[in-house]
């Protein structure tokens, strides 16, 4: 963890984190085409539901973007019934890989070697492709320096007094990168650390400060 040279508190609360729960090794994912689609797939839904869709989606031959380009949208619908929403999903998808197809020839090398800034622009153009899901695909898929805010991030650190929970998405992710190094590495295990917080302790009800590993830092 020798990239971290600003010992602030983001960084305490990083450690205390790591040396909690180890090295988390995310996002879940065998290759960067299914980190993108599972991306996608778990908005408004829970990671269980991703899994048993992706699954579903290997087993049809679609974790590959040539026979994605080609499916009938209704038809992915069906495919992907277990991940909720599946007729507004099966349209993102295929916006997604439409759009993969006719700027990048289908290259996802060819897509994370123009500036990721520039392609974040782009890919929140596409309907449905929210800055959560982008930078999600950005970071875990592109292995690029931009830190992703979800539910977990938003409640963690407004309980620990250090953002407002309805404060825009763009100045909550600037609370981080101010003050963070800008390293895919660090943001990519401090995000997997808040989640696993999240899930464990930080419970929209009923949370468990107590055992909670950032009981200390609370106010």
């Amino acid at each position: 963890m020798s990239y971290y040279n600003n010992c602030n508190r983001l960084w305490l609360i990083h450690q205390k984190l790591f040396n909690f729960y180890g090295p988390l090794n995310w996002w879940p994912g065998k290759n960067k085409l299914e980190i993108m689609l599972g991306a996608i797939l778990t908005q408004n839904t829970s990671w269980q539901n991703v899994t048993k869709t992706i699954k579903n989606m290997e087993e049809k031959g679609l974790i590959d973007i040539e026979a994605l380009f080609n499916i009938d949208v209704d038809l992915l619908g069906e495919i992907i019934r277990s991940s909720g929403y599946y007729n507004i999903k099966a349209r993102r998808l295929k916006s997604f890989i439409n759009f993969l197809c006719q700027n990048y020839n289908g290259s996802i090398e060819e897509m994370f070697s123009v500036d990721w800034k520039n392609l974040r622009e782009e890919l929140l153009r596409l309907n449905g492709i929210g800055p959560e899901t982008t930078d999600s695909i950005l970071l875990y898929a592109g292995e690029k320096p931009v830190f992703v805010v979800d539910t977990y991030t938003r409640r963690i650190f407004h309980r620990h007094n250090c953002i407002s929970f309805r404060e825009s998405y763009e100045k909550i992710q600037h609370f981080f990168m101010a003050q963070l190094p800008p390293n895919h590495l660090v943001y990519n295990e401090f995000h997997a650390q808040i989640v696993m917080v999240g899930k464990d302790f930080c419970k929209k009800n009923n949370p468990n400060c107590k055992d909670c590993p950032l009981n200390s830092f609370l106010a």
